[in-house]
């Protein structure tokens, strides 16, 4: 099989490596052909025939039982679709961010929009440490850190730091000065959040997430008429869309059971059996699929990302709930959002739809827990209020890897070895030779290193830069350069096996001893303060000096500043400042102060 036919085979889903002659296997078609799972096979397909029929000539599309498009919630406003040529192929499209992101009719149209991590953190530590840290080594922008400095007197166990973050977020993103409704914005926990893949992957797959998001959506739930049909201003447009993407937990907390946070939000895209016959019903959640609400990480655009965070504020501040945080706030939004979806879709169904799901509820095929009717403590709905808030989860961690649960869910796997990817397969039976590979996103991905160094430029002892706050040093400065450079092949990635994801971030919510644990195993560790030194020594180059005004694609957020973080009230504070005192549990190589390490003065 050649490269281009090996692409496109991994890019819908196959395993490529087949035997000559041998029909590739999708991912996750792995159930056992029982008579009884023949059986139930045989009677979905008639039913599914049956409905096909009847609904073609009533010109209503259906949805296929078993499609693998990401379920995920939209807003009704205009929403963000990429256009469909630009998702062709993950090893042609373009890994630098587009300018202009192209999309379609009902996206928005941007012109090199900026690109904004915020952090919400009030005070520095080692565990904010090693997030920035690993945000600089792939060139995140400069992270903005919100209420930092701040101090909280609530009566709960968080001082109320936790409804803080709701408020610091939102006056952040209100502010147009600062932010632009179409800028794209990707909020992170700050104590418990480290990035392993560059941005330029994470937003790519994030426009081909909404992108998936939006076509199943307006296959479930159909088109609306927007406009006066009159007056020629009539519009067809998806009734549901997404633009909005939260991380997926395997449990809902701290939210009540039976609200519709936790009872009524849709199943997880996830094979039924993925986690072998006790999927979704392990009372301990360890072996549940991920479809709960993570507070801990959002990404999509300002405006949107603006209106769930002011609903929340006005949930938190101006009904007395101060004592709830943002898991809560944010995962009571979802589930209010998903209600109002299935409750209206149900009523308005016909009987022939009816009947549909009927069947998909028997057969276990269900998109959503309404169609059990299971018991759900109703909300109160307000007139006026808006429910639709453009959210959706990444069920399949692409963009996040949550750790509630999961550990288990995690291999750190170098991708150059047959035998070894072998192993893990063997060791998990339940995976059914679900193949893994490394993604056609990072085979053609730039090296590891090279997001340190833009242009590729190394420096050595001879370099004319060596007079920089930062001069080379080989004890300090040295990387495997060359033949022996890592590749993303060569070098241990976190891998959700049963996903057969490599996410782009891990939030470590979880079992918080895997923040010491699980740290040295990152790929960047063994280089971090090599890859952190060439880093910040290009923000004293001349060219990136002209490239931080200039601001934009180049830049990502149009402020600059490399090497340290901002503050929501403006202020900016190197790395030397912002982590004086954390080096031995960031780098862990006892090399010292930084700055400092060789008698240097250097305060970066």
């Amino acid at each position: 099989m050649d490269r281009n036919s090996r692409q496109i085979a991994l890019y819908n889903g196959f395993d490529s490596i087949s035997e000559p002659g041998r029909r590739p296997q999708p991912m996750f078609m792995r159930r056992t052909k029982t008579r009884r799972s023949r059986t139930a096979l045989a009677l979905s397909i008639l039913c599914v025939l049956l409905l096909v029929w009847g609904w073609r000539s009533s010109g209503i599309g259906i949805i296929l039982v078993g499609s693998r498009l990401s379920n995920m919630p939209l807003s009704h406003s205009p929403p963000i679709t990429i256009a469909a040529p630009e998702l062709a192929s993950d090893a042609e499209a373009p890994l630098n961010p587009p300018s202009p992101i192209n999309t379609t009719r009902m996206g928005l149209q941007k012109t090199n929009p900026a690109f904004h991590l915020l952090i919400p953190a009030s005070e520095s530590n080692p565990d904010l440490c090693k997030t920035v840290l690993s945000s600089f080594v792939l060139s995140y922008p400069s992270p903005t850190l919100m209420n930092y400095g701040k101090t909280f007197d609530g009566d709960n166990w968080d001082r109320g730091s936790h409804a803080g973050k709701i408020r610091g977020v939102f006056d952040f993103l209100n502010d147009k000065s600062k932010v632009k409704d179409d800028d794209l914005v990707l909020v992170v926990d700050g104590y418990d959040v480290w990035f392993q893949l560059p941005p330029e992957i994470m937003i790519r797959r994030y426009h081909k997430m909404i992108y998936e998001a939006n076509d199943h959506l307006r296959r479930r739930y159909g088109m609306v008429t927007e406009g006066k049909p009159g007056d020629g201003t009539a519009d067809r447009v998806q009734k549901y869309t997404q633009k909005v993407i939260f991380g997926a937990d395997k449990i809902c907390w701290p939210n009540p059971a039976r609200d519709p946070a936790c009872a009524a939000v849709p199943y997880s895209t996830l094979p039924k059996d993925v986690y072998g016959p006790e999927t979704d019903k392990d009372k301990e959640g360890f072996h549940n699929r991920p479809r709960f609400l993570n507070s801990g990480n959002v990404i999509g655009p300002a405006a949107d990302v603006r209106a769930i965070y002011q609903y929340a504020v006005r949930k938190v501040e101006e009904k007395g709930r101060r004592s709830i945080g943002d898991q809560f706030v944010f995962a009571e939004i979802f589930g209010e959002q998903e209600f109002q979806r299935e409750t209206i879709h149900r009523d308005s169904q016909w009987t022939g739809r009816r009947f549909y799901d009927w069947v998909s509820n028997a057969l276990g095929t269900s998109e959503s827990p309404l169609s059990a009717n299971i018991t759900i403590n109703n909300m109160t709905t307000i007139p006026g209020q808006r429910y639709e808030y453009s959210i959706g989860l990444d069920y399949e961690s692409r963009l996040f890897q949550t750790m509630t649960h999961s550990a288990a869910d995690v291999e750190f796997i170098t991708y150059n070895s047959s035998a070894y990817l072998s192993s893990i397969q063997a060791a998990h039976p339940s995976l059914h030779g679900l193949p893994l590979f490394l993604p056609a996103d990072l085979q053609t991905a730039n090296a590891p290193f090279s997001y340190a160094s833009p242009g590729n430029h190394t420096l050595d002892s001879s370099s004319s830069d060596k007079a920089l706050l930062l001069p080379y040093s080989a004890a300090l400065d040295t990387l495997p350069t060359g033949p022996h450079e890592p590749s993303w092949r060569t070098l241990p990635l976190a891998t959700n096996i049963y996903a057969a994801s490599i996410p782009s971030l891990l939030h470590i919510n979880g079992d918080k001893s895997l923040l010491s644990t699980w740290w040295p195993k990152l790929w960047h560790h063994p280089y971090s303060r090599a890859l952190l030194r060439q880093y910040i020594r290009y923000s004293q180059t001349p060219t990136v000096a002209a490239a931080a005004a200039k601001g934009g694609q180049t830049w990502w957020d149009n402020r600059g500043g490399r090497g340290g973080v901002w503050t929501d009230n403006g202020e900016w504070m190197a790395w030397g400042e912002a982590c004086k005192g954390t080096e031995e549990a960031v780098f862990g190589d006892g090399k010292g102060v930084w700055g400092k390490e060789e008698g240097g003065r250097g305060g970066w």
